[in-house]
């Protein structure tokens, strides 16, 4: 009874800490529904998968060792429709069942670790910090490399260029895709070098 209730309530500090993640954090942020279920499904099957593992007597470290690899390693996350934050996510709701589903860890302990990567999570991916910088795809009508025409091009449709990579140049459609981190600028700051981006008619997605 006494493992059962320890059990019990190391899945309670689970549960609620990928609860906080995934409805406290992520879904008001990012609103992507589909993630959801994947994130809660990660994290309540890494705390099931450790939580049995550790029972195990002699070896159990290094089963737990292997299972662990099992799981990370059918992780795919290499989904181009999974942006780098939601990347961030996932290891967070791995890292909370990880923690939570050790037994040896003292639960105050365990509390402490989970309140961590939440907080890290929080403060990293909050709506204020770098509010005014932004990202998109931009496509240019035109096979395009040179930097200045890029650049002028970026300035002129989106605002101050802060970085930016060409992703693709297609000499056979005429088309050029680069990925664009920006910061917008009012009408007055739209000035940019009329010959160098004068052959470029493209649009941004």
């Amino acid at each position: 009874m006494e493992l059962l209730g320890h059990l019990l309530a190391r899945l309670a500090l689970d549960l609620t800490a990928v609860s906080v993640l995934t409805f406290a954090l992520y879904f008001p942020r990012h609103r992507r529904r589909d993630l959801v279920p994947a994130y809660l499904a990660l994290n309540v099957s890494l705390f099931a998968v450790v939580a049995a593992l550790a029972q195990v007597g002699e070896g159990g470290g290094l089963a737990l060792g292997f299972g662990l690899f099992g799981v990370l390693s059918i992780v795919r996350l290499r989904s181009e429709s999974i942006q780098s934050e939601e990347v961030g996510y996932y290891f967070t709701s791995l890292v909370l069942g990880l923690i939570s589903g050790l037994p040896h860890v003292p639960f105050p302990v365990a509390v402490t670790l989970c309140v961590l990567p939440l907080a890290a999570v929080y403060v990293a991916d909050h709506p204020r910090l770098f509010a005014r910088t932004y990202r998109a795809v931009v496509t240019f009508d035109a096979a395009v490399t040179e930097p200045k025409a890029i650049d002028s091009y970026i300035r002129a449709r989106l605002g101050e260029p802060l970085s930016w990579k060409v992703q693709e140049v297609d000499y056979v459609r005429d088309l050029t895709l680069v990925d664009v981190r920006y910061r917008p600028s009012g009408a007055d700051a739209a000035r940019y070098d009329t010959e160098a981006v004068g052959r470029l008619n493209g649009s941004a997605v």
